[in-house]
């Protein structure tokens, strides 16, 4: 995965999510569940990257960030709660949708 598209059309994949631009701002994409408006993941280009902001567990969230050079504490988020992950090519597919995923998880509740 390594384009907005990509992490669109994935997270896209998931029950009752939505894209929007809160911001007015072609930039930023947040991907939210319809049922209670939280968004799960902040899409947006950096430093020549997209990046993608996914909140994790806090249990999970050190082990991504030691794991991966690309994920790193959240930009513009809470460091507590959230990571962004570079989308550089240093990280497997598999681990990136796991990521989005686990985000989906903990803001459907």
């Amino acid at each position: 995965m390594r384009t907005r598209q990509e992490a669109v059309g994935y997270s896209l994949t998931f029950p009752n999510v939505y894209e929007d631009y809160p911001f007015h701002d072609s930039n930023w994409t947040c991907m939210r569940i319809r049922t209670n408006k939280r968004i799960f993941a902040w899409i947006f280009e950096r430093d020549s990257h997209i990046w993608v902001n996914v909140k994790c567990d806090p249990e999970w969230r050190d082990f991504w960030r030691e794991t991966y050079d690309s994920v790193i504490p959240a930009y513009h988020m809470n460091k507590k709660h959230w990571n962004s992950v570079i989308l550089d090519d240093s990280i497997p597919e598999k681990d990136i949708r796991r990521m989005i995923a686990e985000s989906y998880d903990l803001c459907k509740k």
